[in-house]
């Protein structure tokens, strides 16, 4: 598959810290024996963003099949929107809102809980991860322009960070600070006070997916290889699970309790144990 990320990067297919010590770092036991994914689903299109709603309701973009299918907490999967152009991005606002990217259209679409949609936003860069930050604005990695956006309730756009590799993911830290996944290569860690430390030498190309603990833990997928890892405040990281065909969506389930992934290669979601 990291030839193939390849070849979509040239025919623009998905192209798609930092808190304080403590979280970040935790018990180093836990990093002594991966966990062996459980895989949960299978059967997607190329799956990228992933977020639960309120009620429990797990959201996938399917890039390859131009959707977004809906999980209900008993395991019942129905299409939520169709007839999109490389969903990629995904993320749900406090209201239930559920934000989605079209990689392809450079837009970012909003759809209500029922599924009517709007655009959002237009005038975007191939735009790959979503998230919020802790203010409640919406961010969006817009990949050709090496940006993390933030996208104003008008849809204005403001430069957030910049100077980046091709970002694809973003998550801010407790302390205002960042993690973003570059899949040029790395993961950036921007502290508050504007230092930056260029982390995830380890990684062989770091994907979309990007999910925090609310404990300000934070973990990325490592597309172009087959883990997903842990980051660490001094820019290492450390693997929590291996063995997955490039993992590529992340999500951190409403318990808390677990990690979620999506593999690009196979089309599974598999369920992960947050370590300790």
């Amino acid at each position: 598959m990291m030839n193939a990320l390849r070849s979509s990067l040239a025919a623009r297919a998905l192209a798609l810290a930092v808190v304080s010590a403590s979280p970040f770092v935790g018990p180093t036991a836990a990093f002594e024996n991966p966990a062996t994914p459980e895989k949960l689903w299978d059967g997607f299109s190329s799956p990228v963003g992933m977020a639960f709603d309120a009620k429990g309701n797990l959201f996938v973009a399917e890039w390859g099949a131009g959707r977004v299918s809906r999980i209900d907490p008993a395991g019942k999967r129905t299409t939520f929107a169709d007839v999109l152009s490389g969903p990629s991005g995904l993320t749900i606002g406090p209201n239930g809102t559920i934000y989605v990217a079209s990689y392809s259209r450079d837009e970012v679409y909003r759809f209500t809980p029922s599924g009517e949609r709007r655009v959002h936003v237009t005038g975007l860069a191939t735009p790959a991860g979503l998230s919020f930050d802790r203010s409640g604005r919406l961010l969006v990695a817009n990949r050709r322009t090496n940006q993390i956006l933030s996208v104003s309730r008008s849809g204005g756009l403001e430069p957030v960070i910049g100077g980046l590799r091709t970002p694809v993911g973003v998550v801010q830290t407790p302390d205002n600070g960042y993690v973003v996944s570059n899949i040029g290569g790395g993961v950036t860690i921007l502290r508050p006070d504007g230092a930056r430390i260029e982390a995830g030498e380890e990684f062989g190309t770091p994907g979309p997916g990007v999910a925090m603990t609310k404990d300000g833990r934070v973990f990325v997928v490592d597309y172009g290889g087959t883990t997903v890892r842990k980051i660490l405040s001094d820019g290492q990281s450390r693997i929590v699970a291996e063995g997955l065909r490039s993992p590529v969506g992340l999500v951190v389930t409403p318990d808390g309790a677990s990690l979620l992934t999506a593999t690009w290669g196979d089309g599974t979601i598999y369920r992960i144990p947050v370590p300790d």
